[in-house]
């Protein structure tokens, strides 16, 4: 079984189609089972990713995150970035320990 991943575009973005794409590209490419975030939920976009306990957060660029939200990712998942490519990793996974 794939791990999951959760897809994620900033909601501004001039480009939904492209991006979504992109994002899926990535998730084939890395394995992984991709899920979008709820835009209907009542929890906030890092609540939904804590909540879900996904491996990682997919997304376009990261310029669809701010470095304060990137920032609280980061204590629960790893994020990748389609373009450019960048990999960012969960603090406790890069410590050499898991969640």
């Amino acid at each position: 079984m794939k791990p999951n991943a959760l897809g994620w575009i900033d909601p501004t973005s001039p480009s939904v189609e492209w991006d979504q794409a992109q994002v899926r590209r990535l998730a084939r490419r890395l394995g992984y089972r991709l899920e979008w975030l709820n835009p209907r939920s009542v929890l906030g976009f890092v609540e939904q990713v804590e909540a879900s306990e996904c491996e990682a957060v997919l997304v376009p660029s990261s310029a669809h995150l701010d470095a304060a939200t990137l920032n609280r990712l980061l204590g629960t998942t790893d994020v990748e970035c389609a373009a450019p490519r960048e990999s960012f990793s969960c603090w406790s996974r890069a410590a050499g320990y898991r969640r």
